[in-house]
């Protein structure tokens, strides 16, 4: 159940300057002068106003996209319409090969044997292969570039209260910008940014399922954004909904547990 907290006022300009701030330092003593944020653009709005931030921060020069495109995707010409927007450095790794050598690999057995076991290649499986392969694409990329990298986390409050996200996927990165807000918050920074209109509204989507995010979830983000904001949700079904995925995705939030000595 979301808490009633007391949020500080939202101000989009004043948080903002306040993200440019956090990054800024938080570059000055993860890396060196010339070190490079390294973000996987989708031409939706959280990578778009995650690059724009950085862009802010850093200087367009200290900035590369990367663009991975599963074989054709459609959101690509966002995606190169953002980088242009931003004149940032890009580069496009396409994972369709690595993704269909993967569900192959994954799918064969050498030889049947006692050690052989079940093992299906489900859908959910497909679907979160995707997001891993394009996290080791940024890392890859993060040691690749002159004066190294450091891949920066495009999840805002959101998605990762309801665990719309993959572990060691798009859930990953050295960084987390957006993590303290709210879809609601994220737009509004993305209008204070002037980044356009069509990048930061455009109806979000994973880009794995073929639907929106909200069609996949069962509600709106406006309204899981109030109940975050407020504990209020007047539908008891949606409320029960949204408890249901926070409890059962914590865990993805949580650091890795160790045994203590």
């Amino acid at each position: 159940m979301a808490e009633a907290k007391k949020y500080p006022p939202f101000n989009p300009e004043e948080d903002k300057r306040k993200i440019v701030a956090f990054l800024k330092e938080w570059f000055s003593k993860n890396g060196g002068p010339e070190t490079k944020a390294v973000v996987g653009i989708s031409g939706g709005k959280d990578s778009s106003v995650t690059a724009a931030l950085c862009t802010e921060a850093l200087g367009k020069d200290r900035v590369v996209g990367v663009l991975m495109p599963n074989g054709v995707q459609a959101d690509m010409d966002d995606a190169l319409r953002l980088v242009n927007h931003l004149g940032i450095q890009y580069r496009i790794v396409n994972i369709g090969t690595p993704f269909k050598e993967m569900l192959k690999a994954l799918q064969y057995t050498e030889v049947p044997n006692h050690h052989n076991f079940h093992f299906a290649v489900t859908e959910a499986l497909t679907q979160n292969l995707a997001p891993r392969l394009r996290m080791a694409v940024l890392y890859a990329v993060a040691q690749g570039v002159p004066a190294g990298g450091r891949v920066i986390n495009t999840c805002n409050a959101s998605e990762d209260y309801v665990g719309y996200s993959t572990k060691f996927g798009d859930s990953a990165g050295d960084v987390a910008p957006l993590a303290a807000y709210t879809v609601t918050e994220v737009l509004a920074i993305g209008d204070s940014l002037g980044l356009p209109a069509e990048l930061v509204h455009k109806a979000p989507s994973d880009g794995l399922c073929g639907k929106t995010d909200e069609d996949n979830l069962g509600f709106t983000y406006a309204v899981l954004d109030e109940y975050i904001r407020t504990g209020i949700c007047e539908d008891e079904a949606v409320k029960a909904n949204i408890d249901r995925r926070h409890e059962m995705n914590k865990h993805k939030l949580e650091l890795l547990p160790v045994v203590e000595r």
